[in-house]
């Protein structure tokens, strides 16, 4: 399987809290909800579209988790909902336990297993395995060289500070930009691989 992870991203790179002010105000954040006023159901909504169209399954951290857990279930009949609601879904966490993995098809991967667990998911046949929000884990599947695809929803706001998917471990990855396509309120949607030999 691939690993794609897919965001809503600031210029200045975070991506903490795109879609509500209570989602996570770790770190006293205090712009919650700041993606609303960019999306576009045509650009934006399409690219998300696109990516669930090869999606095999779903991996989340915990806290991403819970938030979609408490959310798309009770959106059954709507296409998105519905293929969200259907696939498989793997969450990361090293507290959640198994009573607690209510969203339909949910397995859980041990957080100290975490980095292994999801080497032998990628080494599976298949389609991709989609990674939406879940920032601490994103940031270690790039570090650890993990991630096949970058689809970044890139929006036209400084945040001043916040959760970023990017490690700051001083490794260098070098990416190729796939495509891109502007949408009319100033997203950005870009999509990058790593560049050959990487």
């Amino acid at each position: 399987m691939r690993i794609v992870i897919t965001e809503f991203i600031s210029l200045d790179g975070v991506v903490q809290a795109p879609g509500g002010p209570e989602e996570d105000t770790d770190g006293g954040f205090a712009h919650g909800g700041w993606s609303h006023p960019f999306f576009d159901p045509e650009t934006v909504g399409g690219a998300f579209d696109e990516v669930l169209k090869n999606a095999e399954g779903l991996l989340f951290g915990r806290r991403t988790w819970q938030t979609m857990a408490g959310a798309w279930p009770e959106r059954a009949g709507d296409p998105f909902a519905d293929k969200m609601n259907a696939l498989p879904k793997y969450v990361v966490s090293r507290t959640l336990g198994e009573d607690r993995l209510t969203w339909h098809n949910t397995r859980r991967i041990r957080g100290d297993e975490a980095v292994a667990r999801i080497r032998e998911l990628r080494d599976t046949a298949g389609g991709d395995l989609v990674v939406m929000g879940s920032p601490t884990l994103a940031r270690t599947l790039v570090a650890e060289g993990l991630v096949d695809e970058l689809r970044l929803m890139i929006m036209p706001v400084l945040l001043g500070g916040g959760k970023t998917i990017f490690p700051d471990d001083g490794g260098k990855h070098t990416l190729e930009l796939v495509s891109t396509v502007t949408s009319g309120t100033g997203v950005h949607v870009c999509v990058y691989r790593p560049a050959a030999g990487e």
